[in-house]
């Protein structure tokens, strides 16, 4: 049984529930899975039908987290209602056909009192999943407010990173100084992992910051400066977000350039990627 609900932090930032409209996107709709692909989760929620803010001044907005559970992505408020004529479209929307002035768009804007919560608040939205557009008042239970935990290194076997936990590695190092030590003190064969799509890379880290500098490139520069990656970034600006990275093969430092590329080599051939993966070479 739950002890506390969506309505009791509501009321506790001093919020109405019965001003507030609950939202929740679901992967499972392919719109909303492009749009969420292009970082324009705020883009899509803008575009519902006309009246459908009618008696609600913010929307709470949720993202499916698997099963019934939904995850926070924002808290905005609403001040104002346009027809949805492609004059009004928000920019980068993918789906121009959509905005045939049937319906209207929202303007809107995030707030930043629940911020803190933003990614890490869960709810049990409801066995009525269907029913993606709720009343605030709706009681719903909170199932977790995660806690931003420290990664801990187990070895080179184990290491998955998604894109956003490598990031904050690579960015913290007086935190995560073991991660520094040894992500630089190895030669390595790595693999990346689109995890919308399943195509993979195979590279190769062995200058002088080893797997370290190699995998802090692609920090800053999201694609690594591989061809295919940039092709695919142009089009899914946010893309490397759903980027997961691990190793294949640890190797020394002794190793000559041209020995690591054989290896790397080799494993583009076992995994095929030059031909269904991210490598062009």
């Amino acid at each position: 049984m739950s002890l506390l609900f969506l309505t009791d932090i509501i009321k506790r930032v001093g919020l109405d529930p019965r001003e507030v409209k609950l939202i929740r996107h679901a992967f499972s709709h392919e719109t909303f899975k492009k749009y969420y692909e292009m970082g324009k989760v705020k883009e899509y929620t803008q575009h519902q039908k006309k009246d459908f803010s009618k008696g609600y001044k913010y929307w709470m907005v949720f993202i499916s987290d698997g099963g019934s559970l939904a995850r926070f992505e924002g808290l905005y408020t609403v001040f104002d209602e346009l027809p949805d004529i492609k004059e009004n479209m928000p920019e980068g929307c993918p789906d121009i056909e959509a905005f045939k002035g049937e319906a209207s768009i929202f303007m809107i804007e995030k707030m930043e009192v629940l911020a803190d919560y933003e990614g890490k608040l869960i709810i049990e939205w409801g066995k009525s999943a269907r029913s993606w557009a709720q009343k605030g008042t709706t009681e719903k239970p909170i199932v977790a407010i995660q806690a931003k935990q420290l990664k801990v290194f187990e070895g080179f076997e184990k290491l998955i990173l998604p894109y956003d936990e490598l990031k904050e590695i690579v960015e913290n190092k007086h935190i995560y100084e073991s991660w520094h030590t040894a992500l630089s003190s190895v030669y390595a064969v790595y693999l990346i992992t689109d995890i919308i799509s399943g195509k993979q890379y195979v590279g190769s880290a062995y200058n002088k910051g080893g797997l370290l500098g190699r995998w802090t490139i692609y920090i800053e520069t999201g694609h690594g400066n591989n061809r295919k990656m940039i092709e695919l970034l142009e089009e899914f600006p946010n893309r490397y977000r759903q980027f997961e990275f691990s190793v294949l093969q640890i190797l020394p430092k002794n190793l000559s350039d041209e020995e690591v590329i054989h290896v790397e080599n080799l494993w583009k051939k076992k995994l095929h990627t030059r031909e269904f993966g991210l490598n062009e070479n």
